[in-house]
């Protein structure tokens, strides 16, 4: 009965002190081990790009976030130290010749008396009788105003919401205004996209004679869509067999990819 009883009593090897030593054991390992996977990720994050791009040569497509700014909230443009080209040299003016100027009050002389050098212009009376066409005759100089001038009257270019109806519209390549367009550097830093539409005024020979933003989804695209259409040749429009100048309304799509 005491044997059993002294079997049961007797300590198992673990108690208290034991598992604060196991805890403290573990402890220290799950701190090692986080600590050494913190390192690797650090360490992998700064060799990423070297270890894709060897195990992975190729092109890569980036996806750039789009978010619309407003223009108060744009960063100030690059400064531009560049300093003006010098004005070029005045042109040197050519000194005058002739005879010398004497001072003194004009006196008439009458023709009879006039030097032989001096006959070759024409008197008073032959100025009042002068023609505009020339040749001299007797009629008074004002009557003779616009004979055999040819003055045609100015063409007025149509309105830009005028209908004009023509047999053909104008053409033009539309793959090579698109590589016209240039990304403004600035709304590219800014992740800046929209549409402008501007309207252009194609003339008799094609080409764009005026252009006017119709609408536009941020005016820091204006002026590239705007030189882009400035540049394009366009086949005229046709009415009854004739070219005519008409409005073309053109969308430009600036878009991140």
């Amino acid at each position: 009965m005491n044997t059993t009883l002294t079997a049961l009593a007797a300590p198992t090897g673990y108690g208290p002190s034991e598992f604060k030593l196991i805890i403290e054991r573990n402890t220290r390992r799950a701190y090692s081990v986080t600590l050494i996977l913190l390192l690797f990720l650090a360490v992998y994050s700064f060799l990423r790009p070297l270890i894709e791009g060897w195990l992975f040569p190729g092109p890569k497509i980036v996806k750039v976030l789009v978010t619309k700014v407003s223009l108060d909230a744009l960063p100030p443009p690059p400064s531009q130290n560049e300093e003006a080209p010098p004005p070029p040299p005045p042109t040197p003016i050519p000194p005058v010749t002739g005879p010398a100027a004497r001072a003194g009050s004009p006196v008439a002389i009458p023709d009879a008396l006039l030097a032989e050098d001096l006959k070759d212009f024409a008197n008073t009376d032959e100025i009042d009788k002068a023609s505009a066409v020339g040749g001299g005759n007797d009629l008074d100089f004002a009557s003779n105003i616009g004979e055999g001038v040819n003055i045609s009257a100015r063409e007025e270019d149509p309105g830009i919401d005028e209908f004009v109806s023509v047999e053909r519209d104008p053409k033009f390549d539309e793959e090579a205004l698109w590589r016209r367009v240039k990304y403004p550097e600035m709304a590219r830093r800014n992740g800046i996209e929209g549409t402008v539409l501007v309207g252009a005024l194609v003339g008799k020979d094609g080409k764009i004679e005026k252009v006017k933003i119709l609408d536009s989804d941020n005016e820091i695209l204006n002026s590239a869509a705007e030189k882009a259409v400035k540049e394009t040749v366009c086949t005229p429009a046709i009415q009854n067999g004739n070219p005519v100048k008409v409005w073309l309304r053109i969308p430009i799509r600036f878009r991140l990819k």
